[in-house]
Formats: structure tokens, sequence, C-alpha cells
């Protein structure tokens, strides 16, 4: 059997999480979630999450700059973070350089990575480097903290609970193909271009979400929405429908979309990377929630769909009217 079977979420679900299972402490959060979560005492946890990029698998070094690598290295590890509510305390940084890597090179990429580091409060403490045959490899880690009443994990959502999320979809999506398809920046792409390339976490809205107990579950757009929602409905044991009429997407993505030929939709629900909140809100507290929301961050809560019971599957519906023509999300593998 090979890994392309069972893929990413197969290979940790089936063959690694379950070897660590008894070895995991009382009140401790491991595989499975967005991070993980060790208590430190009666009212504080210690968060703990690390991504890993690979050239030529997470992104092409002639297509994005150093600069601009180093601030995503670290945004996607900080979005875990805000997933959970989570307050980001410190990072380390691991490398696996080339031996044709320009210094001027690693200025730039360090000078990203710092840039976003001032800007989210969140040190580096460490790390290590070393010598890669061919590919420049990052992996970061970056730990946090949050009281532990206010954690949100992916097992929260209930019946009723409104599905949202905290920005557009489907405009990282959008930006990888232009890059794909050697499509130049313009005027009516460059939001396509940033959000893939420099993506920034939602770290404040998720510290204003976990503030309120009627947010229920929550989950960062990492891998898609049909993959992200997914890890919600399984820990939860519930189910979703989804209005793809409500799911958000930018007016670049759409023209840009329509000038290629490409599928807009399948973008915003299966493109990954967009790296806002995918969340559940109590219905009865939704409005109030997401007007509060809006004074706070002068931007939308978009609701795209809600949770019913039955088993782990995503409805989506058009027009009230089932659809089944949907791809669903990122798989390594």
């Amino acid at each position: 059997m090979k890994l392309s079977s069972i893929g990413e979420f197969g290979l940790i679900e089936e063959y690694i999480a379950p070897e660590f299972k008894n070895l995991i402490q009382k009140h401790m959060t491991g595989i499975g979630d967005d991070c993980a979560i060790i208590p430190v005492g009666k009212t504080t946890s210690h968060l703990f999450t690390t991504d890993m990029l690979i050239e030529k698998t997470h992104f092409l070094r002639e297509k994005i700059t150093p600069f601009q690598l180093g601030f995503k290295s670290l945004a996607v590890n900080l979005s875990d973070i805000a997933a959970m509510g989570g307050k980001p305390v410190s990072s380390f940084l691991s490398v696996g350089f080339p031996e044709d890597i320009n210094i001027k090179w690693v200025e730039e990429f360090m000078r990203g990575y710092k840039d976003l580091s001032q800007k989210e409060n969140t040190p580096l403490l460490g790390g290590d480097t070393t010598k890669s045959e061919d590919k420049i490899i990052i992996n970061v880690g970056v730990t946090g903290e949050i009281q532990n009443g206010k954690i949100k994990r992916r097992n929260g959502a209930k019946e009723g609970d409104i599905i949202c999320v905290t920005n557009t979809l489907g405009d990282s999506a959008g930006g990888l193909q232009c890059i794909l398809n050697n499509i130049r920046i313009s005027e009516s792409n460059q939001k396509l271009f940033d959000q893939h390339l420099t993506p920034y976490p939602h770290v404040k809205e998720g510290q204003w979400l976990a503030e309120k107990e009627e947010v229920h579950a929550m989950i960062d757009t990492s891998d898609g929405l049909s993959s992200d929602l997914m890890h919600i409905l399984k820990a939860s044991n519930a189910r979703a429908h989804i209005d793809v009429e409500k799911i958000p997407m930018t007016k670049e993505l759409i023209d840009t979309a329509e000038r290629y030929n490409w599928n807009s939709l399948e973008m915003a629900v299966s493109g990954g990377e967009d790296y806002g909140l995918l969340l559940t809100i109590d219905r009865n507290a939704f409005s109030s929630i997401k007007k509060a929301f809006i004074r706070e961050f002068q931007k939308e809560l978009f609701p795209v769909g809600e949770i019913v019971t039955g088993e782990p599957k995503i409805q989506y519906l058009k027009e009230n009217k089932p659809i089944e023509d949907i791809r669903s999300g990122y798989r390594h593998f």
C-alpha cells in the first residue's frame, strides 16, 4: 500500500496518532487539532504548533521572493495559534539550505520572517540550520498561551450552529494558478498574488472570538473549506449544510477565474491556504457576534451554512437543492 492511497490525514489518523495515544497525559491535547495543548496550571495552557515548507512541494523558489517566503513561513504557524484563540509567544526556525543559496537571499528571508515577528510580537528564540542536498527545507515551531476556559477546539460544533469564515475564500488558490500559468501581476489580480505569497494570520480575530462562549468550534482555513470543515465534523460527530451562494469570493477572484476559464467556486471550496478562520457559532448568538465583529475589525463575518445531525459529511446546496460536483480540499501524497 502506498501513501497516496491514504493521504496525509489517513497517515496521521491511522499510523501516527494511535502510537502515542496512551502517552498523552490527562488534559493534554495532542495530534488531531491545530495545536498541542499543554496545561501549566489550573487556569493557563501552553500551545505548540509546527509546520514544514519544502521547495517544489509548497513553493517554487523562482516564483516567491525570499522576503515573502520568510513572512509566509511564520504566518502559517501563527494561523494555527489563531485557530485555538491563543496568543503567540515565541518561534523556533530550522532550515535546510543548499550550498548555492546566496547570503543576500538568506538576509531577505530573515527580514521577511522578522517583519511578521515584530508585527505579532513573537520573537525567534532558536532552531537549527543544516545543509540540504538540493531543496530549501523550512520548519517553524511556534509556542503560544491561552486561558483554559477560552481554548477553541475542533470538537465543539453543535446542531444548529451557524458555520462562518472570517475572510473571503479562494484568493490564494487564484494566486497560485496565476503563478503556475506565468500570468503577470496586474491591478486586477494583485490581491490574489498577495493572499498566496504573504497571507496574514487572523491572530487578533482568533483571540477576540475565543472570548465568546457561543463560539463552539474553530479551525484555520489552510487546506480548504471542504477539508477543514470535515476536520470539525469528524471531531464533533456532526454533518454540515453549506450554501454555495453564500461562500464569499472577491471580485478579483471571480473576474480572473472567468477570464481564464477557471472554476472560482472550486477554488473557494478546495483551494486552501487562505489562512482565515472557520468557526461555528450558536444560532441564537450569531447576529450579535457578527455585529460586534464588524465593529471590532471593520470587516465582515461571513455565514456559509449550518451544523445538522448525521454522520460527518458536507452537503453543498444551491437554491436549497443538493449539488455533488465539488472537489474536496488539498491532500498531500
